[in-house]
């Protein structure tokens, strides 16, 4: 570690999460202003009266101050705001579908049998996007062709009796109009899969495959350069559909040549889709070779140039538009049978690939191994596919209740086809088993909650939030609710998925039974088909009616934002038709913003992130170790708070942040890797330690450390703000101590919120900086030991254990659980006698460390205690002890 200099300074570089942040909200400042970026990426300092920028508040550094420059890199706009991106979420089933691609275990390097299974799972995932986009046209071309254009325009039909009976006797009119909103929306997907963030950082990034672990978290986080060819087979496939659901369906074999050639068109995009396995050129084997040479560019415009005339043909010589088309109903059929197929495959399939995986995670423990084994895609695939399925039966459904009551009362029946019966069933049979689960599973929920609510023994205080507050016994019990409210969100969060995925799954299982089997009518009542459709309409109105508030007002944008926040850091890899991803514009400019400031031999750079902005901090900071020098990597340390980056994002994704990758990562900063986290934020969560309990009055536990190694950690240091720190993460004490009088402070609990104004912030950024260090070894504990874990007796005790405070917390250094309970809260003394129960305090604790010198010091336990030095205390703490000897 470089020795810091008098011209030292550092650059605290801030990247927010979810819901996005303003500049001043990033910042901490009442103003700001952007000093780079390219107002899409926006990076801002604080500024002062004049709307000019101003480096941040010194950094306290222990002994001395170290200037310290703010900035804030603020990139909400681009998931969020105006009505281009709100009118996103109608894309949202493509992107759970190409987020699903993120998700597969990773293929194990020398396993033949891995490689093949990740193969034709990546395939298999593919065809499933495809085929969503297939869906999304043929029930778009269904409204607009077969409902409007073929049964409500009709000759002799009263529907929507403003349109003049010339219009309606001219069918090339009517299918021309119908097939004009066809074509316009397949243009607009094909120009949104070709937008793109455009990088203002130079490009550095080396060709990563998404099936291989990388070395650092994110390495395979990268463009793929075969998106411009998956695009182009999307397109073609969508034409295609909507050629053969004119011409009678894709059973329906003539002799016509359009039909024929729609075949072969559609059959060339299935296979091409399938066969695109190798994005950035791994393997380039001459048949890779081959299928670029004839997915480039000029086949892929003669390809579509000939299914857009298809289109026309069709539009131009529809045929007879004097009823129901047939097919609609098999064109709707085969996608839907073909989406079933492929999910069922991908789950079975699934098994064995995450079999073979889990000796990587093996000897993980258990809350840090993937989410069902490594198996989440395939609930996650599931929700795209009947998400995709329920929005377009469900604007057919609605635009058919709208037409039906403009007719007249001899106009025949407005019809749909009959997959669209068994739409309502399974949303019905799902919405009944949703409510089902939701009155079982939320009683619990909040009967759970209730019990920690009206807790009031402290037995039932768990010994972390015990030693963190100890000494407030009113923090204490609201702590203790808070942290058992948040590890059961944490822990099961991801059962809702789950559960919704067991939900489909059954309703589809018994939807089929239905159809197939053909059981009677009075099985499925009609009050089930009602719910259907009320469900269907809501699904269809509601998706509508949040994206017209999306675009009309700022904080519903804001929340419909999160789910491009989670959903749209994802490079397009299954589905190109998904809004661009800003993580491949947001990590490359954080490096090179960060590699600007390191040309300054004296300037150090901590990148900050919260939430969200963890998992981007995290991977730029790995692109940044990876393109730095040794000499220089040293000058770089990483802040996350409030991250899932031990409890979500490995356990979700294990083949781009494993847990391997973390550990690489923690050692190449050597320490400099901190983590703010409270058991109060049911969001975030701890990043570098597990197994955590409390032994002997110490909180010891397991994590990554210094070294690039993984293990047993020394007991937790107590620092002068009174946090924990365990490794490289800082526990919070929440609510936070004070209120003090020099420093900023928020009450009650906060969550997942405001950790910028923690004074623990400030330390956790020196010491990424490599400026400030826990002292180890400064104390140990002041009383004898108790016999080690593989000392203790047998025999169970009845006795409470002791656990007392390590000083600089408020409370005694010799005081024990018990004596805690039986004294009153620091907040219910007067102030004069707490001060002079300070002075007492002190003077006891010398008086013990003389007797604890003066013998001979017993065998520590098995991890020795670590402690700030003693007396140390931060400022604002010793400004109500001075003014009152002043006095």
């Amino acid at each position: 570690m470089q020795v810091p200099g008098p011209d030292t300074r550092v650059v605290e570089l801030r990247v927010h999460g979810v819901l996005g942040a303003t500049g001043d909200e990033l910042t901490d400042s009442v103003a700001s202003v952007d000093v780079a970026g390219d107002g899409i990426g926006r990076i801002m300092r604080p500024a002062d009266r004049l709307r000019r920028p101003v480096p941040g508040p010194m950094l306290s550094t222990g002994d001395r101050s170290v200037p310290r420059i703010v900035e804030g890199y603020v990139w909400g706009g681009m998931t969020s705001g105006g009505l281009a991106k709100a009118t996103w979420a109608l894309l949202f089933p493509f992107a759970l579908a190409n987020m699903a691609h993120w998700m597969l275990p990773p293929a194990r390097p020398g396993n033949p049998l891995s490689h093949v299974l990740s193969s034709v799972l990546r395939a298999l995932l593919r065809l499933s996007a495809l085929l969503l986009t297939m869906l999304f046209v043929a029930q778009l071309t269904v409204v607009s062709l077969d409902l409007l254009a073929a049964q409500c325009l009709q000759p002799g039909a009263t529907c929507m009796a403003f349109v003049p009976d010339a219009v309606r006797g001219i069918d090339i009119l009517r299918s021309s109009a119908a097939l004009l909103p066809i074509a316009l929306v397949i243009l607009l997907m094909h120009h949104l899969s070709t937008v793109s963030w455009q990088v203002s950082a130079p490009k550095t990034e080396k060709p990563q495959h998404s099936a291989r672990a990388p070395m650092l978290p994110g390495a395979n986080v990268v463009s793929d350069p075969d998106t411009p060819a998956l695009r182009a087979l999307h397109v073609i496939a969508a034409l295609s559909t909507v050629v053969l659901l004119v011409l009678g369906g894709p059973f329906a074999v003539t002799a016509d040549p359009r039909w024929l050639a729609a075949a072969l068109l559609l059959g060339i995009a299935l296979v091409g889709t399938a066969a695109l396995d190798d994005p950035a050129g791994l393997r380039p084997s001459g048949k890779e070779r081959a299928l670029r040479t004839a997915l480039g560019r000029t086949p892929r415009r003669v390809l579509m140039a000939a299914a857009s005339v298809l289109l026309c043909s069709v539009a131009l010589l529809p045929g007879p538009l004097a009823g129901p088309l047939p097919g609609s109903g098999t064109t709707i059929d085969a996608i839907t049978g073909a989406l079933v197929i492929t999910c069922v495959a991908v789950a079975i399939l699934l098994a064995p690939a995450a079999l073979i995986a889990r000796p990587d995670w093996k000897a993980c423990p258990r809350r840090l191994r993937p989410w069902a084994g490594g198996w989440m895609t395939a609930p996650v695939l599931m929700v795209a596919c009947m998400l995709g399925n329920g929005f377009g039966a469900g604007l057919g459904l609605s635009v058919r209740q709208a037409l039906g009551v403009q007719q007249g009362p001899g106009d025949p029946e407005l019809r749909l086809p009959a997959a669209y019966d068994d739409v309502t069933i399974f949303w019905g049979t799902t919405a009944v088993l949703l409510l089902a689960a939701a009155i079982v599973g939320i009683p619990w929920m909040l009967f759970k909650r209730w019990r920690a609510e009206r807790t009031d023994d402290d037995n039932t205080i768990p010994d972390e939030v015990a030693l963190l507050h100890a000494g407030r016994r009113q923090d204490q019990r609201a702590a203790a609710n808070a942290w058992k409210w948040a590890d059961l969100q944490r822990r099961y969060s991801h059962h809702v998925l789950l559960v919704i995925a067991g939900v489909l799954t059954v309703s589809t299982a018994l939807t089929l039974a239905a159809r197939l089997v053909g059981l009677p009518r009075w099985a499925w009542s009609d009050w089930l088909v009602g719910v259907g459709v009320a469900a269907l309409a809501t699904l269809a109105i509601g998706l509508l009616r949040m994206v017209y508030l999306a675009a009309t007002k700022r904080d519903t944008a804001r929340y419909l934002g999160v789910l491009c926040d989670l959903a749209l850091f994802w490079p397009r890899e299954a589905h190109p038709v998904v809004p661009p991803c800003y993580a491949l514009k947001v990590i490359p400019e954080l490096a090179d913003r960060a590699t600007e400031h390191l040309a300054d031999p004296n300037t150090r750079v901590v990148l900050v992130g919260h939430s969200q902005g963890s998992l981007l901090a995290a991977v730029a900071t790995a692109r940044l170790l990876e393109s730095l020098p040794e000499a220089d990597r040293e000058r770089v340390g990483l802040v996350t708070a409030g991250s899932q980056l031990q409890w979500a994002y490995p356990r979700a994704f294990p083949g781009v942040v494993p847990h391997a990758a973390l550990r690489d990562l923690a050692g190449a900063l050597g320490g400099r890797w901190r983590s703010l986290c409270r058991g109060t934020d049911p969001i975030g969560g701890a990043v570098t330690t597990w197994n955590r309990q409390v032994y002997d009055g110490m909180l010891i536990g397991v994590g990554l450390r210094a070294d690039g190694t993984e293990g047993p950690l020394p007991a937790a240091t107590r620092g002068p703000t009174g946090a924990l720190v365990l490794g490289g993460d800082h526990w919070l004490p929440d609510p936070q101590r004070g209120p003090f009088s020099c420093r900023r402070w928020v009450p009650g609990v906060l969550g997942h919120t405001d950790y910028a104004g923690d004074p623990e912030w400030d330390r956790a950024v020196a010491m990424a900086a490599g400026l400030e260090t826990p002292v180890r070894g400064a104390a140990l504990p002041l009383r004898p030991q108790t016999p080690t874990p593989a000392q203790a007796p047998t025999a169970p005790s009845t006795s409470k254990p002791h656990l007392p405070a390590q000083g600089g917390d408020g409370g005694s250094l010799t005081e024990t659980a018990e004596e805690w309970s039986h004294r009153p809260a620091e907040s219910e003394q007067p102030e004069t006698a707490r001060i002079a129960k300070t002075g007492e305090r002190k003077r006891t604790a010398a008086a013990a460390q003389r007797r604890q010198e003066a013998k001979p010091r017993p065998e520590p336990s098995v991890l020795p205690e670590i402690t700030e030095p003693r007396g140390r205390t931060a400022p604002w703490e010793r400004g109500t002890s001075l003014r009152a000897s002043e006095r």
